[in-house]
């Protein structure tokens, strides 16, 4: 099924594989569009648990020239172990930057002095501006790690450090990558709302059932930081993917 609400499409599937399927689908027409056009494009990705079905699907496309494409990620906690897989550096490197020959990736580095290294990535973010964007919601509505307090539509930095919330951090032990709250980092680097929105294309896949409550609101509620991704609905070009489980609180007939 396809609706529209505002500018946001969305798309709901059966199962997290459909979604995937679908959304990688999409985004390899875009990149290979984009890459009909000019030399090199830069795409920037989220890691979590919710995106392996995408990203398998990903790094298995047929017909896209990586090696034109710049990498990015969107967040990264601050004092994990170079090693640990929590790290979402880690977690794009396994499933997604060692499948595939991008033309560079750019790592965000949770161990340097965070002043610095936002202003690091910052630099590169102007240098090389996102083309695509794959994300998702988290449990709390947010993206990348603009959690409700922290998120500012109007943000005038490109990437900053953010204390993380409750809802946020239990997310993670819900989510097997740490086995109690108190294992998650409270803090974390993060690129901005406006920084996200300022990518031409933006496709956000967002399966499961304990998502279900921020697509309710990020497709429902005000347009409000309260639920950050419900900014998707000002977007245009901005893709949903839901499968039925997250999508289980809509009503298909109201849209």
């Amino acid at each position: 099924m396809l609706f529209i609400k505002d500018n946001l499409i969305v798309k709901v599937h059966t199962t997290s594989k459909d979604a995937g399927k679908t959304a990688t689908d999409d985004v390899t027409n875009r990149i290979k569009e984009l890459l009909s056009q000019k030399a090199t494009i830069n795409m920037i990705f989220a890691a979590a648990p919710s995106q392996l079905d995408f990203l398998s699907a990903l790094v298995v496309a047929n017909g896209v020239d990586w090696s034109r494409i710049n990498a990015f990620h969107m967040d990264e906690y601050i004092g994990l172990t170079r090693d640990a897989p929590q790290r979402f550096g880690n977690f794009l490197k396994a499933n997604l930057f060692d499948k595939i020959s991008f033309r560079q990736v750019f790592y965000l580095d949770g161990l340097e002095p965070a002043d610095k290294e936002c202003e690091r990535y910052t630099h590169l973010l102007l240098e090389y501006p996102p083309d695509i964007i794959c994300m998702g919601i988290g449990e709390n509505g947010h993206i990348a790690f603009n959690d409700p307090h922290v998120a500012d539509f109007n943000d005038y930095k490109y990437v900053k450090v953010v204390d993380l919330d409750t809802v946020c951090r239990q997310q993670q032990v819900n989510d097997n990558c740490f086995e109690r709250i108190e294992e998650v980092p409270t803090h974390a680097l993060t690129l901005t709302i406006p920084v996200l929105m300022s990518a031409p294309y933006i496709y956000c896949v967002v399966p499961f059932r304990s998502k279900a409550q921020a697509v309710y609101s990020a497709i429902n509620g005000n347009i409000s930081t309260l639920c950050p991704a419900s900014v998707l609905r000002t977007k245009e070009n901005a893709i949903l993917y839901l499968d039925k489980e997250s999508a289980s609180l809509l009503k298909m007939s109201d849209y």
